[in-house]
């Protein structure tokens, strides 16, 4: 079942769209690359992919808008404007998207999983390591994690520097790290072209030396940074997942 909801985003003084697949299941978030919007992973067959397991009630997706990864991209108004919407973003997930999923799900405190490619990678990574009480775990496919070669600056925001997790995660202490360190992220990447895998192995490092679980997956030079990878690549992972997932709840 297809269902979207449009509202008036205070935080990003715009409109926002949320896209939801299936009826129930695990929630699956998925981010959009840089220019994508709700409805990107339907456009791109991702969804036809997932069906078997939208289906067996095992996920259900949810997808949004780019805002952030639009304006990176777009070169849209100042630096400091588009470091300053990349941390807005991040607070309109965490407190507009996942309230919306949970009122969906009809369960108030129901974890989440976070997956995207390319940008939605570095929004993957980023929520569950500024978020672990509400993301569980990250699929980060072909990611992109520092962001600033985008902006051709090093300096940065404290905006930016809060929302970009190879920078805030080194700095984390206390019961946040404590929760972060409870949970899961995978670092996937193809090495052919377009691909950078040097990006998933440097945040692995940071994510590894502060003690947050984590895996790189490297695929291989066959696979490109293109949809026909993550087409391929996203349905065996939370195949996977969500069979870990039943027989942890049946043991």
């Amino acid at each position: 079942m297809f269902l979207k909801g449009r509202w008036y985003s205070d935080r990003l003084h715009t409109e926002v769209t949320m896209a939801r697949w299936g009826v129930y299941g695990q929630p699956v978030l998925v981010f959009p690359t840089a220019g994508g919007d709700a409805e990107e992973i339907e456009r791109f067959q991702l969804i036809h992919v997932l069906a078997p397991l939208l289906k067996a009630g095992r996920i259900k997706v949810y997808s949004i808008d780019s805002v952030a990864g639009r304006a990176w991209f777009a070169r849209e108004g100042s630096v400091e404007h588009r470091m300053w919407l990349q941390n807005q973003f991040h607070q309109y997930v965490r407190h507009e998207v996942v309230p919306a999923i949970r009122q969906d799900c009809q369960t108030d405190d129901i974890p989440i999983w976070v997956t995207g490619s390319s940008i939605g990678a570095f929004h993957s990574v980023a929520m569950v390591c500024r978020f672990p009480d509400v993301f569980t775990r990250a699929l980060a496919m072909s990611g992109t994690y520092d962001l600033l070669r985008f902006a051709e600056t090093n300096h940065f925001t404290h905006d930016y520097w809060v929302s970009s997790p190879l920078h805030f995660v080194p700095a984390l202490r206390g019961p946040h790290l404590e929760v972060l360190r409870r949970r899961f992220i995978v670092l996937a990447s193809g090495e052919g072209r377009w691909e950078n895998i040097g990006e998933s192995w440097h945040m692995a490092h940071i994510l590894g030396s502060h003690g947050v679980p984590n895996r790189v997956d490297p695929w291989g030079p066959q696979w490109d940074h293109d949809w026909i990878t993550w087409r391929e690549k996203l349905p065996q992972y939370l195949s996977e997942w969500t069979s870990q997932t039943a027989s942890a709840s049946v043991g």
